[in-house]
């Protein structure tokens, strides 16, 4: 048993490091080109690009996300140090899959359906862009813990 819980800790500490640089690129990369297009350009790109979007980061956050908790359960199980580790990548995820649940699911479904009127684009790409910074600062958080745990 204790062969499957190291495994599953190391899968989970591996998809936290991929999220959370998933998350540092989006917004490092996409979020200041996204803010730099003119609103209805950005409309026409998000939708255009958002099936891409939701075709990755939707399956890699569901893993994620899955393996933390699995992770948790095996170390508190286990018993020993590192269940408080194993335990906050658990929390996190769980926070940022509430976060999406909560926030960005219709924000990126006003965005792609472009039923945002072009004047608030800016400002809601602002708040999009403050809340994805918490999630990602989350994420390394997580993976951190995550490298204690395994």
């Amino acid at each position: 048993m204790a062969l499957l819980a190291d495994g599953i800790r190391q899968l989970s500490a591996a998809a936290l490091g991929i999220f959370f640089g998933s998350q540092l690129t989006e917004g490092v990369v996409l979020v200041p080109y996204w803010r730099a297009l003119p609103p209805q350009q950005f409309l026409q790109w998000y939708a255009a690009n958002d099936r891409r979007l939701l075709g990755y980061f939707g399956p890699l956050t569901t893993v994620t996300a899955l393996l933390a908790i699995a992770a948790a359960l095996v170390t508190w199980w286990e018993g020993g140090a590192a269940r408080m580790a194993a335990l906050v990548p658990a929390i996190v995820m769980i926070t940022i899959v509430a976060g999406f649940v909560v926030y960005f699911d219709a924000a990126n479904k006003r965005f792609a359906a472009a039923t945002i009127a072009p004047a608030a684009v800016p400002g809601e790409l602002a708040r999009w862009s403050a809340l994805h910074w918490t999630r990602t600062v989350l994420a390394g958080i997580a993976f951190a813990a995550a490298l204690t745990a395994a």
